[in-house]
């Protein structure tokens, strides 16, 4: 990871147009690619930025100003960034992320996945739960109805996180001579529209699972419509 604190200006267009006025603020580039831009509040949230697949050129601006370019690969989204003056550069190598230790909720989305697989896909079996890999454990493996080993990576809320998380895994369990080749599932609550993207680009199927209706709280018999 990158990050970057700057006294910056940005200019963000495409399918909406956003500026920023000049002021110190935190630039991290990520390894997926990922470009935000932080202030020192807003909570979490960055106020601008640029989500992979896409590309960061560094250069000169004709006044001589230092400006990045973050460009969309998929659509006409441009992330213009002018830096005026740059307080600290440095980059730190992350590795792999564990991910995120399982809330109760999530950790029973997958207990009940695992006792109906069927409701994730028609003939899905499932082989075990929290499969090992070298970088951590896939929540489910399951063989579909033609036996092809499937990962199905589980999450409350499905986001591009989650997405990655599952491609690491995929990488790492294609490689294994006896489960190739291994499809992938990624199951939320809901799913963010940029982590299906993400994963239909990636070949990874997304399933929108029903919280409720596996616990049984949800009865379709009593349902009017």
């Amino acid at each position: 990871m990158r990050i970057v604190v700057a006294r910056c200006q940005v200019d963000y267009a495409g399918r909406l147009t956003a500026h920023l006025p000049l002021a110190p603020r935190v630039i991290m580039v990520k390894a997926d690619g990922s470009v935000l831009v932080h202030a020192d509040g807003g909570s979490y949230k960055p106020l601008n930025w640029m989500s992979p697949p896409c590309t960061l050129r560094e250069g000169v601006a004709e006044d001589g100003v230092v400006e990045w370019t973050v460009t969309a690969k998929k659509t006409d989204d441009t992330l213009r960034i002018r830096l005026e003056e740059v307080y600290s550069d440095s980059q730190h190598e992350l590795g792999v992320d564990p991910g995120l230790q399982k809330d109760g909720v999530e950790k029973h989305l997958q207990e009940l996945l695992a006792e109906h697989t069927a409701t994730i896909e028609d003939g899905m079996s499932l082989v075990r739960r929290e499969y090992m890999t070298a970088i951590g454990p896939v929540d489910l493996l399951c063989r579909d109805a033609a036996g092809v080993a499937v990962a199905v990576e589980i999450k409350r809320r499905g986001e591009i996180d989650g997405v990655e998380q599952l491609t690491r895994y995929l990488e790492l369990m294609n490689r294994d001579p006896q489960l190739r080749p291994v499809r992938g599932i990624f199951a939320a609550q809901e799913i963010k529209p940029q982590a299906r993207t993400l994963a239909k680009d990636r070949g990874i199927d997304c399933v929108v699972v029903d919280y409720d209706e596996l616990r049984g709280l949800d009865d379709p018999s009593l349902r009017l419509f």
